[in-house]
């Protein structure tokens, strides 16, 4: 399967009167690039952050957001300081050793008591451990959403590289008259040429024939990288650089074809092959 390299995801999941959420952005790049923007009591989370993204993808410009929320509508839980009740139970037994007729602390007074009551604060600890869980969620679906963006990039390239499958068979018939028109041209040159005895423009105008001549190798390694293209793309996996490649060879015969036509009809054909290639190499760059 081909994947893109551009893609969008987002996950959240609730803990306590807390909501973890987490967003990855992708777009194309020549590496992994991975950028993070968290909260900083989060950041304990990044190595494992780092090491789930770049075991699940190659090749990417990916952005990391990582942040919590409050929930509103969630109601506090108060909870008594346990340590503290232990010291002043303590600190009682103490001080009512000595002034045996001393009053007892009231349940009020212990409730009242500065840092005896509170809520539960935000454990850290444990979203750190959600947000590494949270990662591979967001990544399935980052993976999925490249994956359908990669096979309308395929489809497209293959509906290109039928285009230029069809413009090679186009060109084909044409070279025959195409050359034979050419050659009916050199012939009255090279009549005048022999006529001043103007050898080096002989020798110019054959060797020009020669090379106008020859696309017949050209049309074979247009079929050969469209043949290859064809197979990368089945294969699939990390197939980015060589399609890169293989459109830089395309283009090559196509300019090639382009300089040796011998006819308006097949200048037109080397352009319409050049602006195909073209879509498909600006297709390829967002391919992993």
């Amino acid at each position: 399967m081909i994947h893109s390299m551009t893609g969008y995801a987002v996950s959240a999941r609730e803990s306590g009167r807390l909501r973890l959420n987490i967003e990855l952005k992708s777009v194309n790049s020549r590496f992994l690039d991975l950028g993070f923007r968290m909260a900083e009591e989060l950041r304990l989370a990044e190595p494992a952050l780092r090491e789930a993204i770049t075991a699940r993808l190659s090749r990417g410009k990916v952005e990391c957001r990582l942040y919590w929320q409050a929930i509103a509508a969630a109601p506090a839980e108060l909870s008594l300081n346990a340590a503290l009740v232990d010291q002043l139970t303590a600190a009682q037994a103490q001080l009512r050793n000595r002034f045996p007729d001393a009053a007892p602390l009231s349940v009020g007074e212990i409730l009242r008591w500065p840092g005896m009551m509170g809520d539960n604060g935000p454990d850290f600890d444990g979203l750190v451990a959600s947000a590494i869980e949270l990662v591979g969620v967001a990544l399935g679906d980052l993976v999925a959403s490249r994956a359908r963006e990669g096979e309308k990039l395929a489809a497209m390239i293959l509906e290109r590289i039928e285009g230029l499958r069809a413009l090679v068979a186009r060109a084909e018939p044409i070279l025959p008259q195409a050359v034979a028109e050419y050659q009916e041209k050199l012939t009255t040159r090279l009549r005048d040429a022999v006529a001043t005895l103007d050898e080096d423009r002989i020798r110019q105008e054959v060797s020009l024939f020669a090379q106008r001549a020859d696309v017949v190798e050209e049309f074979s390694r247009l079929r050969a990288h469209c043949d290859e293209v064809e197979r990368v793309l089945k294969v699939g996996g990390q197939a980015g650089k060589r399609l890169d490649f293989l459109m830089q060879e395309l283009n090559r015969e196509a300019n090639t074809m382009a300089s040796k036509a011998v006819s308006g009809a097949l200048s037109s054909i080397a352009l319409e092959m050049k602006l195909l290639i073209e879509q498909m190499r600006e297709q390829v760059q967002n391919i992993e």
